[in-house]
């Protein structure tokens, strides 16, 4: 068994396509070595900034022999039904095919045989394809070549049994996109560190190509990198009495910025510690890639550790040089920090409001200044139903929510809007709770952020997602697809957090409308209030099955409970799920929907022949038997007991009253012929039937109920 070797050299692969290229490396390879009958043992895939490699075990030496059989017309068919099969097949004569008797009568065959091509003939071409066909998320194309790709690419390298591949630029039927002619396909030397291994030198296999790469100052398992800088930033922070502030991500993107870690330890001046700790470790991470530390006590401490791409021993030359380069970078970015903190609290955020008129918030929806005219209306709408909310601070918040987004530290630090705002409102002399309601407005902004719990700040943040949500459906510009690009199903989902996890009882479709009309009939033109709510609320229940699926929360059970088109408290209606999946989950829930089922569908189908509908009241003077007196009674029990209950939100005793129907229901279906000869028994029958569609609808939509 045979080895692949496979190597695209390249400039700097942004470090966040790495990990998801070279999985599509091993996908695209593995699936056309698949198609060519080409088993193997294991493929395994690797990324560094300059390459992606992939090694693929335990290939045959040639492709296994094939036998292809083919019917053809019957013997004694038309000619030109003959001929069309010698044509399609390359047959001069067809004496050339074989006739064989089936049950159906004597048919030609045609059989060939195969030979398997040997592997090494048939990689050149899985190579080039998947390269042509590589789904880059974003790519180049250079002036003269038809090729893309993420960078401009040098060289590949592909051994197989240890030998150079003979590769082609093009791609077998030409109509895949050419490789470039200007680099070498099919070799079988690499480089190493782009600054301290730079000359090739040949390879003869994975085992060789890892190890004279390490020679040469490149780690290839990004995991090994990735395991190298986390211990050792840990040595060098407690060495010190710190520790490393957490922050996966950032790992995960130096991991992808340098091929031989290293490693450092700078200082942050004393003259700069006085800034908000947040300025300092965005300043640190997203410009710099920093990692920022912590003391004994939890406080962001005066270290950074920065991750060099070469080999610095501690106290050398290099390494001072390096870490003095990189403190004399981080003290002019945190200079600018520190004139923007300065400058900014010059002003109070409220005088800063009216500049919000000069930033579109979108293009058919206004300006940003009308935006958060709308929140402050909307905040205090949704203060009313949330425990201890201040409408006045919730006014205020809203009014200076979206204010720090024009000064000038959010301008250099994006990612600092809101929580500059709560600095500058404290500054201010706002009250705590508008301060902090201002840093959260924008939470939660993922599911592993932490909901806000504050009254004052679920207002403002409900307030802003369900006031862009209702904007952009209101103009068409809902998601489509994988698209989402106002990141409307993640509002949606923090509008669903900040409500079931804060246990508000929100009448949603009422601030739907609310939201809707404080929209200009200039912005909101295209769509009516009503098509715009429905499609929302359509929204939320395909954004709730979502939320709640790693819970273990049936979708069909919030289809069935939403489609009552009258439950929009979003509490209440979990609620009313977790009774119902209880109900269905004892054998009277189960037995019933059953009976449901039958009764729904003898009732559409009936319907369907008598082109009529069957939804009046049984008559009890039409009953003859003992069965049908029961049901009409049980059901009419049911009916008194469920509305109490469900008006009092006992959604258990609501499933206790429908379970209640069981009985009477399968002792009707044992002993009462529906279509009886007489009409009027029948369709009385009918109509008893519909019932019971109707009163278990009273709890949940049964049709929408699966399994």
């Amino acid at each position: 068994m045979a080895e692949l070797l496979l190597e695209l050299l390249s400039e700097e692969i942004p470090a966040r396509m790495q990990a998801r290229a070279a999985e599509d490396l091993k996908r695209l390879v593995t699936e056309r070595l698949k198609q060519a009958e080409l088993p193997f043992a294991s493929a395994q895939a690797y990324a560094t900034p300059r390459r992606l490699a992939l090694v693929v075990e335990g290939l045959p030496e040639k492709q296994p022999d094939i036998s292809e059989e083919k019917k053809g017309p019957k013997v004694g068919a038309p000619e030109q039904a003959v001929q069309g099969f010698m044509k399609a097949n390359g047959l001069s004569s067809i004496e050339q095919a074989e006739v064989r008797e089936t049950e159906k009568g004597s048919f030609y065959f045609i059989v060939r045989h195969l030979q398997g091509q040997p592997t090494g003939d048939v990689l050149p071409e899985i190579v080039v394809s998947a390269m042509s066909n590589f789904p880059w998320p974003k790519s180049m194309r250079w002036a003269g070549e038809r090729y893309r790709w993420v960078r401009p690419l040098h060289s590949v390298l592909a051994l197989f049994e240890a030998a150079p591949l003979t590769m082609s630029a093009q791609a077998e039927g030409g109509d895949a996109s050419t490789l470039p002619s200007n680099i070498a396909l099919g070799r079988n030397t690499t480089v190493g560190h782009r600054f301290l291994a730079p000359e090739p030198f040949e390879v003869s296999c994975f085992a060789d190509y890892e190890k004279r790469l390490r020679k040469a100052k490149v780690i290839l398992d990004s995991g090994q990198r990735r395991k190298i800088i986390a211990e050792q930033a840990d040595k060098l922070t407690a060495a010190e009495g710190l520790a490393v502030k957490d922050d996966p991500a950032l790992l995960d993107e130096v991991t992808g910025l340098v091929e031989w870690p290293v490693v450092l330890t700078g200082r942050i001046d004393e003259a700069f510690m006085g800034l908000p700790p947040e300025v300092l470790t965005t300043a640190m991470r997203s410009h710099q890639k920093y990692f920022a530390t912590l003391d004994g006590e939890g406080r962001l401490a005066d270290r950074f550790l920065l991750v060099a791409n070469m080999p610095a021993p501690k106290n050398s030359k290099i390494a001072k040089n390096i870490v003095a380069g990189n403190e004399r970078v981080l003290r002019a970015r945190l200079a600018d920090a520190r004139f923007f903190w300065d400058q900014d609290r010059k002003r109070p955020l409220a005088e800063r409001v009216p500049a919000l008129e000069q930033i579109v918030f979108h293009a058919k929806l206004g300006t940003l200044a009308e935006k958060a005219s709308r929140l402050q209306t909307l905040a205090v709408q949704i203060a009313r139903h949330v425990p201890g909310a201040d409408r006045d601070r919730a006014r205020s918040a809203a009014r200076l929510a979206k204010a720090d987004l024009v000064t000038g530290m959010v301008g250099e630090f994006p990612e600092l809007q809101g929580l500059m705002g709560r600095y500058y409102a404290l500054a201010d002399g706002e009250h705590a709770e508008v301060a902090e309601a201002i840093a959260e407005h924008y939470a939660p902004q993922g599911p592993g952020e932490r909901c806000p719990s504050a009254p004052v700040s679920i207002c403002v943040a409900l307030a802003d997602k369900i006031d862009t949500l209702v904007g952009m459906f209101a103009i068409g510009e809902t998601p489509t697809g994988s698209k989402d690009p106002y990141a409307l199903r993640r509002a949606a989902l923090g509008v669903i957090r900040l409500i079931v996890e804060n246990q508000l009882r929100l009448p949603l479709v009422a601030l739907l409308d609310q939201a809707w009309q404080l929209y200009s009939s200039q912005f909101v033109q295209g769509r009516s209030l009503y098509d715009t709510r429905d499609d929302l609320m359509a929204f939320f229940a395909d954004r709730l099955k979502v939320a709640l699926k790693d819970q273990g929360v049936r979708h069909d059970l919030i289809s069935a409970v939403f489609a009552l088109g009258s439950e929009d408290d979003l509490v209440r209606l979990l609620d009313r799920v977790k009774a119902l999946a209880d109900f269905l989950g004892s054998e009277d829930g189960a037995n019933l929907l059953v009976a449901y089922r039958r009764a729904a569908n003898i009732v559409r189908i009936e319907a369907k022949k008598d082109k009529t509908s069957y939804n009046g009241a049984a008559r009890t003077e039409h009953f003859v038997q003992d069965e049908e007196r029961a049901l009409y009674e049980a059901l009419g029990g049911a009916e008194a007991g469920v509305t109490p209950a469900l008006k009092g939100e006992d959604f258990t005793a609501a499933m206790a009253a429908m379970a209640r129907l069981r009985r009477p229901v399968d002792a009707f279906f044992d002993e009462v012929t529906v279509n009886a000869d007489d009409k009027a028994l029948r369709y009385n029958r009918l109509n008893l039937l519909a019932r019971i569609g109707a009163t278990l609808g009273q709890v949940a939509d049964f049709s929408k109920i699966e399994g």
